[in-house]
């Protein structure tokens, strides 16, 4: 995985080959390094900008231990009117780089996510849904004057009301273990095996995100090739996670020793390939077969008779694709929807073809064309 430089060319080269940029951490300021990008050419923007914490003094444990808190340099601001400032530029940045029907998620806590949300309002993106990132083992709240803050909020958004996004429903659906896939989402911190330390022991990042929760998110809001933009990308949680589940990535990050840590953590990284990559997908996702399709296939003959499951309605298959029972004619939702006296029918469905001594529905003369063209 190589590192570019701002000011070093991440146009496309005049070849087959992928971008320079793809794949790659770019090193300086976000919004310098994104105006080097090309237009709308993300699918999936991750952020998770500093949130301003606001700290006052050192914190510590009841043994008087110190607790590593986030207080280097990228996450303090001189206002709240800075911040603000920052944030516009950043996101205004992304918008130009996302594509029209791509997906942005913007993590943040209780000190800045509520200002990032009105100027992303602001600026014309459209709110999908706010998720709560609720962790299974938050950090006590030592002082004992505030509850303990055990939840991150992630805003999903769009670049206006009109868009498209990708949402794996049926995806996150499997899952869930065949539930819809909630806002709450249950989650531990990054620990263990997966935290980046030094030599000393020490946390690489203050703020390391767990790979689980990139994972649910690419999950959801893009597909294998997509691209997906980190515009503060740490140690590559983003990074690591895109290569995993066969997403491109591009990254762009200030400090040298963060960018050091993800080059060794993505390279580490075994990507998945072929069958495993692929995601359930509902029925709206398959391509459409016209029930002309099953007469041009000889899988129905003119004149074939179709019923209902029970032959109750029985109706006969025109030359044309269309269907005729008794004095209805029309299509096979319509015919269906007539006979039923019904506001409206599937007649994938509701139609059955006799087969042997059974009653099979069309839909399976369908399925069987789908098989044919995925052969």
């Amino acid at each position: 995985m190589r590192v570019l430089r701002t000011g070093v060319s991440t146009e496309a080269p005049h070849t087959n080959q992928e971008p320079d940029w793809l794949n790659t951490i770019i090193k300086g300021d976000c919004v310098a390094a994104l105006s080097k990008l090309p237009a709308k050419s993300v699918d999936l923007v991750f952020a998770d900008p500093p949130y301003n914490l606001q700290l006052g003094g050192d914190l510590h444990r009841p043994d008087q231990s110190k607790v590593d808190a986030c207080d280097d340099h990228w996450d303090q601001f001189d206002s709240f009117e800075a911040y603000d400032a920052f944030t516009r530029a950043w996101l205004l940045s992304v918008r130009r780089v996302l594509k029209d029907n791509g997906s942005l998620y913007v993590i943040g806590s209780y000190h800045n996510i509520f200002r990032v949300g009105s100027i992303l309002q602001d600026l014309g993106y459209w709110i999908m849904n706010d998720i709560v990132w609720l962790k299974s083992n938050p950090m006590p709240n030592f002082r004992g004057k505030r509850f303990t803050n055990a939840h991150e909020t992630i805003i999903w958004a769009t670049k206006s009301k009109t868009a498209k996004p990708t949402f794996n429903y049926e995806a996150l659906k499997t899952f869930n273990d065949d539930l819809q896939m909630r806002s709450d989402w249950h989650l531990p911190l990054c620990t263990g095996s997966e935290r980046l330390k030094n030599d000393d022991g020490q946390k690489v990042h203050p703020t390391q995100k767990p790979e689980s929760l990139l994972y649910r998110v690419m999950t959801a809001s893009s597909n294998p090739g997509d691209v997906v933009l980190d515009p503060f990308f740490g140690t590559g949680t983003t990074g690591a996670v895109a290569k995993k589940l066969g997403r491109d990535f591009v990254g762009v990050e200030r400090e040298q020793d963060y960018i050091d840590a993800a080059t060794a953590r993505i390279d580490a990284i075994e990507a998945c390939s072929g069958v495993s990559l692929e995601m359930q997908k509902g029925k709206r996702a398959e391509k459409r077969i016209p029930f002309g399709t099953l007469l041009e296939a000889g899988l129905l003959q003119p004149g074939a008779e179709l019923s209902c499951s029970k032959g109750k309605h029985l109706a006969i298959v025109r030359a044309d694709g269309s269907l005729k029972s008794g004095n209805h004619t029309g299509s096979i939702h319509k015919v269906g929807a007539l006979v039923q006296d019904a506001e409206s029918c599937n007649g994938w469905t509701f139609w059955h073809i006799k087969s042997g001594r059974k009653r099979a529905p069309i839909d399976d003369l369908r399925k069987e064309i789908r098989s044919r063209l995925l052969g």
